[in-house]
C-alpha cells in the first residue's frame, strides 16, 4: 500500500526491467508519463482507477489535495523492477557540466544550482 500525503509528489522516475500498475484506493492522484516520443500524458485518477506506467518510461505521481491522504496499491510486471529516480541521479551526477548544459539547453550557472553547487 502506498499512501501520498497531503501536497506530496513522487518525482521523475522510471523502472528500467518493468512496468508498473497503480490501483487507487483513496482519494485522487494526478500521475503523468512521458513517452518515448518524448510526449507528456497525464491524467487525475480516482478511487477504484488502474494505470500502467510501461517499463522504463518516466513518470511521476503527486496528491495535489490540501487534506486528504491519497492511498494506491502497485504491482509489478517482475519481482525486481528497478527504481531510477531521476532528481538525484541527474544533481549528484558526475557528468560535466558542459554535458549537463548542452543535454537540457540551459546554462552552467542553472546546473550548478540544481547540483546544489
Amino acid at each position: 500500500m502506498l499512501q501520498y500525503p497531503p501536497q506530496t509528489l513522487n518525482a521523475l522516475h522510471n523502472h528500467p526491467r518493468g512496468s508498473e500498475l497503480l490501483y487507487i484506493v483513496q482519494g485522487v492522484l494526478d500521475v503523468g508519463l512521458i513517452n518515448s516520443t518524448n510526449k507528456l500524458f497525464s491524467q487525475a485518477l480516482h478511487e477504484g482507477d488502474l494505470f500502467v506506467f510501461r517499463k522504463g518510461l518516466v513518470h511521476f505521481q503527486t496528491n495535489r489535495d490540501m487534506q486528504q491522504t491519497m492511498k494506491a496499491v502497485p504491482g509489478f510486471s517482475t519481482s525486481n523492477p528497478g527504481l531510477i529516480l531521476l532528481p538525484p541521479t541527474l544533481s549528484d551526477s558526475k557528468y560535466p557540466d558542459v554535458v549537463m548544459d548542452k543535454s537540457f539547453g540551459v546554462s552552467t550557472d542553472t546546473v550548478k544550482n540544481l547540483k546544489g553547487l
